[in-house]
């Protein structure tokens, strides 16, 4: 399988990224209190990271026959100050609602790092992930 994007520049370090029907807007303002018009690229990329991770929780809990009332995923990235500025650290937290047992979030968790999450998989032999989760009863 073959995943294409094609991101078109539209002034100053804006781009319109679109994915078959979707597009996103991402812009990296050079001055940092800057809002800009869309995310800026590492932001993008936490982004996909969280859903990515999160999605794969909620499809191993839910394969295991456990009901996931909703689920929230902070990921947070240290920069860098030199170029490249890459993620020197992740920090992925994880709060599920749910009446769950902390050892099923615990193993799912623990598969979607492994097994199941192709983001977390790539950034993870350049770069320290780690995770933390807390269950919210529903």
């Amino acid at each position: 399988m073959e995943y294409s994007v094609e991101a078109v520049h539209q002034e100053g370090l804006r781009f319109v990224a679109t994915a078959g029907s979707h597009s996103v807007t991402t812009d990296y303002p050079l001055k940092a209190d800057d809002v800009g018009a869309g995310q800026r690229p590492l932001e993008m990329l936490l982004a996909s990271l969280a859903s990515c991770a999160g999605g794969a929780l909620v499809v191993l809990l839910r394969r295991g026959g456990h009901r996931v009332g909703g689920l929230t995923v902070r990921a947070r990235g240290v920069r860098r100050s030199e170029h490249p500025t890459v993620f020197t650290e992740i920090a992925l937290e994880f709060v599920v609602c749910g009446n769950l047992e902390r050892s099923v979030v615990a193993e799912a968790l623990e598969q979607s790092e492994a097994r199941v999450c192709p983001v977390w998989a790539m950034l993870k032999p350049a770069t320290p992930i780690s995770s933390s989760f807390r269950i919210v009863e529903s």
